[in-house]
């Protein structure tokens, strides 16, 4: 929670130098075009519905990151990005195209190491070039291109088991990237490490990002994540999920975690606790059952 005492300018606030960011970034093509998204599952309570009307727009080379309470659809939305569920409702389009399942214009980064580990890191990286038609030759030299990118050449040779779980996960990624497609999607890719590989991998996730032409939907719960990576934040609400804001982020480029307590960054920060847990926003289900288990005799609190 952010001090109260803490002076902050206001999330909108704009140096000269990110408001003309974001006027470059509107000028780019829309590479995607989400209209009025809605997914409803049966139960055998009746339908529940996870997305209601979402709708939002993606320009390319736009890092996009979507943030919400928990059960607010957020993997739901990026699975139907991703062609792997369909919308009980609703358009999605790429480069103006009707989306209606998988396809390669689509990467994806799942929050498992979702590599094969009967195969090497190179092995891996070929998969997809080899599954899309592509000879042995050209397969193994443009994945070891992709795998010297995420900076693991010198691993090329080993299998999954030997590595770190970073490690596991630029595979991942080089893998997604390796079919060179114009989305990347990841559904909260890094929540499964520890702190320190966690801030590793997003510096290297920035750095890969700004070397490729590639457009990212980052799906995350973490507001520090979704600050420090962004351009702009799609806030979900819950029950159903729908869109609550697309905020601009105001924190200059280049991102560095020396800006983790600069006022934009706070300011930002701020206004996303904010739409996420608004004040006196508590419910009944946020609490416990008060049972005595046992007995004491001093009170905590």
């Amino acid at each position: 929670m952010i001090s109260p005492e803490l002076k902050l300018p206001s999330y909108t606030e704009q140096s000269p130098e990110v408001a003309a960011r974001f006027a470059r970034l509107n000028q780019r093509d829309l590479i995607l075009d989400v209209k009025r998204i809605s997914k409803r599952f049966a139960s055998p309570q009746g339908a529940v519905t996870a997305l209601q009307d979402v709708s939002f727009t993606v320009h390319r080379r736009e890092f996009l990151c979507v943030i919400g309470a928990s059960g607010c659809g957020k993997s739901t939305l990026v699975r139907i990005l991703a062609g792997l569920e369909t919308a009980s409702e609703g358009e999605l389009l790429v480069d103006g195209k009707a989306v209606n399942g998988p396809g390669p214009d689509r990467g994806m980064v799942f929050q498992g190491y979702t590599l094969f580990p009967w195969l090497t890191v190179k092995e891996n990286v070929m998969f997809g070039l080899k599954m899309t038609g592509h000879r042995q030759a050209v397969a193994e030299s443009e994945a070891l291109q992709w795998i010297e990118l995420v900076g693991l050449i010198e691993s090329a040779h080993v299998y999954p088991h030997q590595l770190s779980g970073g490690m596991k996960q630029r595979v991942a990624i080089a893998r997604a990237l390796a079919n060179q497609p114009r989305i990347l999607l990841m559904d909260e890719p890094f929540g499964a490490l520890d702190a320190q590989t966690r801030a590793q991998m997003q510096s290297y996730l920035l750095q890969i990002w700004k070397q490729v032409d590639i457009t990212v939907i980052f799906i995350t719960h973490d507001l520090d994540e979704a600050v420090y990576l962004s351009d702009r934040v799609l806030v979900l609400d819950r029950n159903p999920g729908r869109v609550n804001e697309l905020l601009e982020n105001p924190v200059p480029h280049p991102r560095s975690p020396r800006q983790f307590l600069s006022p934009e960054f706070l300011a930002a920060k701020a206004r996303l606790e904010e739409l996420i847990h608004p004040p006196g926003d508590s419910t009944e289900e946020d609490r416990l059952p008060m049972l005595r288990m046992t007995p004491v005799g001093d009170e905590v609190y």
